[in-house]
């Protein structure tokens, strides 16, 4: 059975379930500070396979891929500028062989960055640079792109303009938020959960939401704003295991999985369709996601 639109599939009435936290997996298991993460879909494949399996046998739906900082400005970074299209694509094949004809792989495009406020970029440089990742991310077979940890609304809209002109790929699109002293929640650059939510759908997107942040406080209040302006939009939750502490010189995160699991009937009830993991977040973390998913709503994953 073809796996469909992820938007038709939550349309449909399931809840599905993402995957959790890429950077610290692979710190997890040695990539170091100062790495390139993309680099190890070429050097170290095997690893990068084992985090995408892993999220695959907790319950995951959908699986992304080691493409987060995949677009030309931050491998220029690493000198790789010339390697965008083969780091990319080697991302998509490790994450589809995990998923398999069953689930979707959603391939990351995270920030450049780089700001048009700075005056070292223009919107114009935005779209080009997210056109050449998402043509290599849908060439080697991704169903989505998940335009993700979003602060700047003319960063992102320039990238769901991009993958929505120049692919079949369906667009995710979500910002992180922080609670401000008056109690709401806004990005680094101000813009709120309503405003980026309803912008991103007129740029193209398919599906809105949040994710990183402070953890999973705060989220079904994100939640409620997006549901107040955009009642039917499928809607994606990806929070942090609660907000990293220092111990012994390693940031760890210390939301347990049934934490983070408890959290979920707020949010489906406040009207999420797709809930994973971001910073912190472990297979043991999507599984008790999925276990809390399942008894909530009998659905069939």
């Amino acid at each position: 059975m073809g796996r469909g639109r992820i938007a038709d599939a939550v349309k449909s009435g399931r809840i599905l379930v993402a995957d959790g936290a890429w950077g610290t997996a692979l710190q997890a298991r040695g990539l170091e500070g100062g790495e390139c993460p993309e680099l190890w879909n070429a050097e170290h494949p095997d690893l990068v396979l084992e985090v995408a399996k892993s999220y695959i046998e907790a319950g995951s739906n959908m699986i992304e891929t080691n493409t987060f900082g995949g677009n030309r400005f931050k491998l220029e970074y690493y000198g790789l500028g010339d390697r965008v299209a083969e780091l990319n694509e080697a991302g998509v094949r490790i994450s589809r062989e995990a998923a398999g004809e069953d689930n979707w792989v959603i391939a990351s495009i995270g920030p450049t960055g780089k700001m048009t406020l700075m005056g070292d970029v223009t919107e114009e440089d935005f779209y080009n640079v997210f056109k050449e990742q998402a043509v290599a991310l849908e060439s080697a077979g991704a169903d989505a792109a998940v335009i993700e940890t979003m602060s700047a609304l003319d960063e992102a809209l320039a990238a769901v303009r991009a993958v929505k002109e120049n692919t079949n790929l369906e667009i995710i699109c979500t910002f992180t938020y922080e609670p401000t002293v008056q109690g709401e929640f806004k990005t680094m650059m101000g813009v709120s959960p309503a405003e980026a939510a309803v912008q991103s759908v007129e740029a193209g997107a398919d599906i809105v939401g949040a994710n990183c942040g402070k953890g999973y406080e705060g989220m079904t209040q994100i939640i409620n704003e997006i549901r107040s302006v955009l009642p039917d939009i499928p809607v994606i939750i990806q929070a942090n295991a609660g907000l990293p502490e220092l111990v012994d010189g390693v940031s760890v995160f210390p939301a347990t999985p049934k934490e983070m699991a408890d959290q979920n009937p707020y949010w489906i009830d406040a009207g999420v369709n797709i809930i994973g993991g971001c910073c912190g977040t472990t297979d043991k973390h999507i599984r008790e996601i999925r276990k809390t998913v399942d008894s909530l709503t009998g659905n069939d994953r």
